[in-house]
């Protein structure tokens, strides 16, 4: 229990951590106050036992009741802000950084690794941290740490039924340390099931107008719905291999609370404890196991916090590729291609390519689908690195540069363009956020969609959906023009820009590329020369 506490606020960030163990201490507090309800408790007690003046017994009762409550209010805000804060933060922190994470990971990645799993991370692990570890956190830690206070408090008076208490509360953290380890058992498989789900459903969204032309919705479904089953499975398997533990935990509690409450009776009678410490006892023993209990309820989810945390880790403790470049300006933008070799795991794509590409001069690259066109365009901008020879960049190997500084040389103009789910002026200056509207329209002009673009509802303030889906081909690709003229780099690789533009908009993309392409090192791949 306490390791996967540990991880978690260790994997929340320095500053996330703080605010947990600052939350742990105001819980310590809490915990004395609250514990405060037992003297007030046995006070009056007193009062009724010695028949004394009771209204004086029941004056000061209420205050030391009155005085902890509002102690422990005032202490409970401040853990809840606190533990509230770190979580949210640490899951949208770790978004954060997953997303610069995969900046730095070599293409093949990519191609390797499942886009249900990335998914899955960033949206349903983070939100699950977010949610359900700030609750974990905080409820089974506030559980512990009030039963160990109110363990001191019952040492206080009797150190025997103290440690009959303690007795009982390590067998409950051992039955819950059983429990976290019999979720490891199964909680690859359902790492693996909600990966396949996710990925089988983004699948079945993409493919979704050839799943309709070929009339293959019944198959893909049945394929959705068997990641779906395969999930409740792995589900209900866990929650069976939980559920021996969590009635040993019940039965801990329950059954140590009826010992307690024997012996204070059997020390009452063999006049070893008095009636006032004996009625004492039973009620801070059933105090205890209350809280107790309160964390044994959460501490079956503690699973899911170490689960959410190392799934994250495992994209996070991915190799990055070898970025750690000066940050420079290249001497010139003269590029070289010195026997190049490059492999898709054990397929030669590339073998001992030679070329040199002067800067402000234009390459075409040119030849059948699958003959490494793009792959010579991804090594010479480091999307991957090369297994064998080099490329230099104003002399110098681009691995000699840090990635950001390398990727301030070029921009890109792919075949298939993507487009954020945003305002056209925001895709248009993704490159440069800061830049103004006039500086837009002007990168707009240059790339021929100024028109089309002030006929639409909202001009340059359109929203256009997810991937530019209410934009025509042609229009995106301009789009995506503008945006490459906005970043203004020297070298321009064009990959089959214009291969799924109709021959209205070619003129006007012909037209566009030729201002984009300007004074400008330009490297065009294309099926037709």
């Amino acid at each position: 229990m306490f390791n996967v506490l540990n991880k978690f606020f260790k994997f929340s960030g320095p500053e996330n951590e703080k605010k947990f163990k600052a939350s742990i201490v105001f819980s310590v507090f809490e915990a004395i106050f609250g514990a405060f309800k037992v003297p007030a408790i046995m006070y009056l007690l007193m009062g009724i036992l010695n028949k004394e003046d009771l209204g004086k017994y029941i004056q000061g009762s209420a205050i030391i009741l009155g005085v902890s409550l509002i102690l422990q209010i005032a202490m409970r805000m401040k853990i809840t802000m606190l533990q509230t804060e770190g979580g949210y933060n640490a899951a949208s922190f770790k978004r954060i950084d997953i997303a610069k994470k995969l900046r730095y990971l070599p293409m093949g990645f990519f191609n390797e690794a499942s886009l249900g799993n990335i998914s899955s991370v960033a949206t349903n692990t983070m939100e699950e941290l977010s949610n359900v570890a700030t609750r974990v956190v905080l409820t089974t830690t506030k559980g512990i740490i009030e039963t160990v206070v109110i363990i001191c408090f019952i040492t206080a008076f009797d150190w025997r039924i103290g440690l009959i208490s303690a007795v009982g509360m390590a067998l409950f953290l051992l039955i819950t340390t059983g429990m976290q380890r019999a979720a490891h058992g199964v909680s690859e498989d359902k790492v693996q099931a909600d990966e396949r789900l996710v990925g089988e459903t983004v699948e079945y969204i993409q493919g979704i107008s050839e799943v309709k032309s070929y009339n293959l919705c019944g198959e893909e479904s049945k394929k959705i719905n068997a990641a779906n089953d395969r999930t409740v499975e792995c589900n209900i398997r866990m929650e069976k291999r939980f559920v021996p533990y969590m009635f040993g935990e019940n039965m801990v509690i329950r059954l140590l609370t009826v010992v307690v409450m024997s012996v204070c009776v059997y020390f009452y009678i063999s006049g070893s404890m008095t009636l006032l410490y004996a009625i004492g006892m039973t009620i801070m023993s059933y105090m205890m196991f209350a809280a107790l209990e309160a964390a044994g309820n959460f501490s079956a989810l503690l699973h899911t916090v170490e689960l959410c945390v190392n799934k994250a880790n495992a994209i996070l403790d991915l190799e990055d590729m070898d970025i750690d470049g000066k940050d420079e300006k290249p001497a010139n933008h003269n590029l070289e291609l010195k026997d190049v070799v490059f492999s898709y795991d054990k397929k030669r794509v590339i073998n001992g390519v030679s070329l040199k590409i002067p800067e402000k001069t234009s390459l075409a690259i040119v030849g059948p689908s699958g003959g490494g066109k793009t792959t010579l365009t991804r090594l010479i901008a480091r999307f991957w690195d090369v297994e064998g020879g080099e490329v230099t960049l104003g002399g110098e190997n681009i691995k000699n540069y840090s990635m950001d500084s390398l990727m301030n040389n070029f921009s890109f103009v792919f075949q298939s363009v993507y487009l954020f789910n945003d305002t056209i002026e925001n895709n248009i200056k993704f490159s440069n956020p800061a830049a103004s509207h006039e500086a837009v329209v002007a990168a707009a002009k240059k790339a021929c969609c100024h028109d089309f673009i002030e006929k639409l509802p909202n001009g340059y303030n359109t929203v256009i959906g997810e991937g530019g889906a209410s934009l025509s081909g042609g229009e995106k690709q301009r789009i995506s023009i503008a945006r490459a003229i906005m970043k203004d780099a020297p070298i321009i690789i064009l990959d089959e820009a214009t291969a799924n533009v109709d021959p209205e908009n070619e003129k006007e993309l012909t037209d566009a590329i030729h201002s984009l392409t300007k004074d400008k090192t330009v490297i065009m791949i294309a099926h037709r020369l």
